[in-house]
């Protein structure tokens, strides 16, 4: 089983009892003797499941359960009590416990409810995840051409391993995408996969974003607040944009690298991190280590396996499945009728440069299908920019005439949509005649 159960109980015979208990069911254990030791055990070492007896003398567990919904409500708590009346049995459920169990207990019955405990928490979890894939939130990185495929196959062998992976290459190549493979193709796939973007906050927000924060750390902390390093506790963090990090939370990252361990803002208690780091960047960290902006020591910390995404344009084989992936989710979303990417606008799109790589080719699919009609993405659906690529041989002439109407259409569509449809007031606004306007409409296949 991941994780501990942390068992609270001011009886030291009770806590021999049930760590004696849970030992012997293969579960490993933490303890604490009262209410506020239980809430900086559950901060440090992010149990699996607490064991927590309802009569205590500085709070009762009713009391340190309700702290420990206001921050958390997927832990599993089992309440433990001498007295089983259904009042408190009731007063623990309407408190956030997951099951009620009695003085004297029995140990088969106290194993069936922590293995339940655990398995609904765990299913929930799964839920999620299986949700999150359906969603297509976490589609996998794909790759027919050679380049590719051989990036893909270091990147499997390094989800196998616990060790830390840079991905470099250049914006838009689907960092972020290919770290999400890499943790699904690791054993930590059913737990959280959180991406973090280091260059999208100012320090202090990333700071308190990363680590969290105590109440009262800073003007506006009203409460207690978990890092997504927190949450991400048995999982993998993806650190985008690295290369932007401030120094003085490279230095706060560097620990967690090297201890497993860091510290809320404003905090004291040292809180546990299993994690597996993600990193990726397009600047060159080697020059940013030379001019004094990142650490030397973070840096080969980081760099333990790197992998360098190879731009598009240096795998083009790969475009026509990326086309008709993003096509048919683009579709799916927007209920439009695309099904297939006529084979001349497939030619643009391998013809065409593509400087802002994966990432500009999914927003060329996207446009084409919320602006255009199916069944077929055709050449009309396409920017000027991506008509005017010349593949080897292409004839100028063709490629000019196509520009031009390319350049009409997007024209028309967005005189079209600022007029809410309305075709007249769209002539008008483009300065043309409505029979001429009605022409091109027709000619451009515009409905």
């Amino acid at each position: 089983m991941a994780g501990k159960i942390l068992i609270v109980d001011d009886d030291p015979f009770n806590l021999d009892l049930l760590e004696q208990e849970l030992s012997g069911l293969g579960y490993a254990t933490e303890r604490a003797n009262n209410g506020a030791q239980a809430l900086q055990q559950i901060a440090r070492v992010n149990p699996a499941l607490v064991l927590l007896d309802y009569q205590m003398p500085d709070m009762n567990g009713i009391e340190v359960l309700r702290k420990v919904r206001q921050t958390d409500n997927d832990l599993p708590v089992v309440l433990i009590t001498a007295h089983g009346t259904i009042e408190r049995a009731v007063e623990a459920v309407k408190a956030g416990a997951d099951d009620f169990v009695t003085k004297p207990f029995d140990p088969e019955h106290l194993a069936v409810v922590i293995k339940k405990a655990l398995d609904r928490a765990q299913l929930k979890q799964d839920i999620e995840f299986l949700t999150q894939e359906l969603g297509g939130r976490n589609y996998l990185v794909t790759g027919t051409s050679s380049a590719m495929r051989a990036v893909i196959d270091e990147a499997k062998k390094a989800a196998a391993s616990k060790s830390t992976v840079l991905l470099l290459g250049e914006s838009g190549t689907g960092k972020e995408l290919f770290a999400r493979s890499i943790h699904d193709w690791s054993e930590r796939r059913l737990k959280p996969f959180v991406a973090i973007n280091c260059a999208g906050l100012a320090k202090e927000l990333l700071e308190s974003d990363l680590f969290g924060h105590e109440k009262g750390a800073f003007t506006g902390a009203h409460q207690l607040k978990k890092g997504k390093l927190e949450f991400a506790h048995g999982g993998t963090v993806f650190l985008d944009e690295i290369g932007d990090l401030a120094l003085e939370l490279q230095t706060k990252l560097l620990r967690v690298l090297q201890e497993r361990e860091f510290e809320r803002v404003g905090g004291t208690t040292t809180i546990a991190a299993d994690l597996r780091i993600i990193a990726a960047t397009n600047r060159e960290l080697e020059a940013a280590v030379s001019a004094g902006t990142f650490r030397a020591d973070l840096y080969h910390r980081l760099n333990v396996i790197a992998l360098t995404l190879p731009p598009l344009r240096e795998r083009k084989e790969d475009i026509p499945a990326l086309a008709d992936y993003f096509l048919q989710r683009c579709a799916a979303e927007t209920k439009k009728s695309f099904s297939t990417v006529a084979d001349d606008a497939r030619e643009k799109l391998m013809a065409y440069s593509w400087p802002g790589n994966v990432r500009e080719l999914a927003n060329v699919i996207e446009r084409a299908v919320v602006l255009g009609d199916g069944p077929r993405l055709t050449l009309h659906h396409l920017p000027a920019r991506v008509i005017g690529a010349q593949p080897p041989g292409g004839s100028a002439e063709i490629s000019f005439h196509d520009a031009v109407n390319s350049y009409r259409r997007e024209l028309i569509v967005r005189a079209l949509a600022n007029s809410q449809g309305n075709r007249a007031n769209a002539a008008k606004a483009l300065g043309m005649h409505r029979t001429h306007f009605m022409k091109l409409l027709k000619a451009l296949q515009i409905t």
